[in-house]
């Protein structure tokens, strides 16, 4: 049988512990620090500080241990920049439609860390692997993870492109290496309040979450066999898990054979006692022959009576019986734990297989959902085009008409200031005035006359 190693898998996205309003409220104005209401998520400015020493070391000042792979040695600051790319735009078209300057928001960051709503930001955590499997490991061996992690960075990029990364760190120096990710999920096309704003449980709800974990579960199988050159597989997850009809026969098989192998057991015990019996009543059978005396015809020959020849029978049959069971009972156990040990085997094997069908599977539709989208961006980006050429084409056409139109009105006005006939003599008053402000110059009327006389030229050479 192949060994195929599992490991466990985890995806942590901060949270709060104690949704209720007043316990919000509580940890958002910093007045306790009571078990009852902690939290992991990054709520307000103080929140994310604290994370941005953690994550990044600055409170022992050992940035050796810890590799950063998104963002700058602030995160606090990269958060604060995400929130000016992102929202800056929006505010201020939200600003623009407000005639009270007090609902006017003048800085988004600290509009979010001062209310009781929302997040200012997220943490997600991923790790691969427990301490056992990573505890005899060498440091460049761990380092190797740096690029698996980049490529979950790149991988969460493209399944939640509305979660927006500011950083992201790994840390070495704990039980396992993992990754913390901060970032600010972005809600966009709001209808009240701005266009774009924060929206955790927008992006991150419980369905989307499941898909999330699951399809970022496979993406790092596969970024750590490639990059390891290994073929681990996940430990499955605790919650929701699904097995397959073939599984769950198997599992009945096994029930049903676990209890004939139990029964057998329960005669072995049986037989046991049935062996006690046997042996007391051998007792018997030697003080009965013990006990025998010679006939007076020759010492070798000994006289016994018929009530005695029936226990020696009885314990004959009795011993008989009792070999005939146990041998059939041994041989039954034997083979029932054999056969339990072959199904225990063949189960993990068949689990195996089914991890292996169920992750591809995973995979399958999320390159299928990918696919989709990707024809439908494709689709919308045609149309697009399409209007595009549409408009051009219409475009080309107006223009082409005011160049039509201006073709007959320098043609008039050439004819004009350069005719010899008195009536159109006006005109000439027409060129000095231009001259006068400056509408024209002596060039202008130089290019117009030349050109002018050209055509002229050409006319009569026709």
């Amino acid at each position: 049988m192949i060994f195929i190693q599992k490991l466990a898998y985890s995806f942590h996205i901060g949270n709060d512990k104690n949704k209720s309003k007043r316990s919000r409220k509580t940890i958002k104005n910093g007045i306790v620090a009571d078990k009852v209401f902690n939290n992991n998520a990054i709520q307000n400015t103080q929140a994310l500080s604290r994370v941005d020493k953690h994550n990044l070391r600055k409170y022992d000042d050992n940035e050796k241990v810890i590799e950063l792979i998104c963002g700058t040695n602030s995160l606090y600051e990269d958060v604060k920049k995400l929130y000016v790319e992102e929202f800056d735009e929006a505010r201020l078209e939200y600003n623009k439609k407000q005639t009270r300057n007090d609902r006017k928001i003048e800085d988004y960051f600290s509009h979010i860390s001062n209310n009781d709503k929302n997040d200012l930001a997220v943490e997600i955590i991923i790790e691969l692997g427990n301490m056992e499997f990573w505890k005899d490991k060498d440091d460049s061996y761990k380092r190797k993870m740096t690029e698996v992690f980049k490529e979950q960075i790149r991988d969460l990029e493209k399944i939640v492109p509305s979660f927006k990364i500011a950083n992201a760190v790994v840390h070495y120096d704990e039980a396992s290496p993992h990754l913390h990710i901060v970032g600010v999920p972005v809600k966009d096309g709001n209808k009240n309040g701005m266009k774009k704003q924060v929206g955790k449980s927008t992006v991150f709800t419980k369905e989307s979450l499941h898909e999330i974990q699951d399809t970022m579960r496979i993406y790092c199988k596969e970024s750590f066999n490639k990059i390891y050159e290994t073929n681990i597989e996940l430990l499955e997850k605790l919650e929701g898990r699904n097995e397959d009809i073939e599984t769950k026969n198997m599992a009945k098989q096994y029930t049903y054979l676990k209890e004939k192998a139990d029964r057998n057991r329960e005669r072995l015990d049986k037989v046991n006692k049935q062996t006690k019996t046997t042996l007391s009543k051998s007792k018997e059978v030697k003080e009965i022959i013990s006990n025998l005396k010679p006939t007076k015809i020759t010492k070798n020959n000994f006289i016994i009576n018929d009530e005695e020849i029936d226990v020696i029978n009885n314990y004959i049959e009795n011993v008989d019986e009792n070999i005939s069971d146990i041998k059939s009972a041994n041989d039954l156990t034997s083979l029932m734990e054999d056969f339990e040990q072959y199904l225990e085997t063949h189960d993990k094997e068949v689990n195996d297989l089914k991890i292996m069908v169920d992750n591809q599977s995973k995979r399958i539709k999320t390159l299928e959902s990918q696919n989709i989208k990707k024809q439908d961006k494709i689709a919308e980006q045609r149309e697009e085009i399409n209007d595009l050429e549409q408009e051009i084409s219409r475009l080309e056409k107006i223009i082409q008409m005011w160049q039509q139109i201006w073709q007959r009105k320098r043609d008039f006005f050439q004819n004009k200031f350069f005719s010899s006939k008195k009536e159109d003599k006006i005109y000439e008053q027409v060129i000095d005035e231009m001259l006068e402000e400056e509408i024209l110059d002596n060039e202008d009327i130089e290019y117009i006359q030349d050109n002018y006389y050209s055509n002229k030229k050409d006319d009569f050479e026709r």
